[in-house]
């Protein structure tokens, strides 16, 4: 699980009620209109937007977010190595009975191909078409958050308008302007909120996610290819080594 990604929203979340308590009253910010003008009309424009299928799978997507588990770089790297030093040794069809034993179906159905006998070029097409079909998946998710934290504030200023609007009707009673002001602040303060505090911020968070698992399966490329040319395991590591960032090598490169 990504604490990070939890601790955030509910820190953000947490200063801003004590913020509110230090200066008023919370029921002031409880707005039932309000919140059906920002989460209804966010909700409603992005079904407008995108497929039903589309909004609906945003719901697994963020879930990513929060709940994520994938391998480290390294671990990448060895699980990378010692394929290539069981191959060195015995042969690269010696590798063909550890397949069902890797966990990520994109580097067994390469080692699958390299175990077949695929040409380089072969094997390159298929996982890199892969791969983009993975990055335009990502970013058909990363887009509905995206639209989301554009659509929140928007629907914030409507209900900005409208609530001035009805103040407006009303100045002759005293009594009612302050229900229409309270509409048209809280609303805007609702947009903002979720567009700041989670819809953008989760998608900055999917983005990231993507570029690590695009970095990772680049090397997964990089490394089955250099299994099949028969490189030396020392060889892959190295090779491998280029994708990792210089301040996470050094553990790495006492290895070689």
């Amino acid at each position: 699980m990504d604490i990070a990604t939890l601790v955030g929203i509910v820190l953000g979340l947490m200063l801003i009620i004590i913020s509110i308590f230090i200066g008023g009253d919370l029921g002031g910010f409880l707005n039932l209109p309000s919140m059906m003008i920002v989460f209804g009309g966010t909700f409603a424009a992005t079904l407008v937007n995108f497929p039903l299928s589309t909004v609906t799978d945003v719901f697994r997507i963020v879930k990513n977010a929060f709940l994520h588990k994938t391998e480290s770089a390294t671990e990448v790297i060895d699980s990378l190595v010692g394929l290539a030093e069981r191959a060195r040794r015995e042969g690269i069809l010696a590798i063909e009975k550890q397949i069902y034993e890797i966990d990520d179906p994109f580097m067994r159905e390469g080692i699958q191909l390299a175990v077949d006998g695929s040409e380089p070029e072969v094997i390159r097409s298929i996982m890199e078409n892969e791969l983009t079909n993975l990055e335009g998946r990502h970013k058909t998710g990363q887009s509905v958050l995206h639209a989301m934290g554009t659509f929140a504030p928007a629907f914030g200023m409507i209900g900005t308008l409208i609530g001035l609007i009805n103040m407006l009707r009303v100045l002759e009673d005293p009594t009612q302007i302050g229900i229409g002001m309270a509409i048209a602040l809280v609303t805007t303060f609702y947009g903002a909120l979720m567009a700041n505090l989670v819809f953008l911020p989760l998608e900055g968070k999917l983005k990231n996610r993507t570029q690590d698992e695009v970095l990772k399966r680049e090397m997964v490329i990089e490394g089955i290819l250099s299994i099949q040319s028969g490189d030396n395991p020392r060889i892959v590591r190295g090779k491998l080594l280029t994708f990792v960032a210089p301040k996470d090598r050094k553990t790495e490169e006492r290895r070689l």
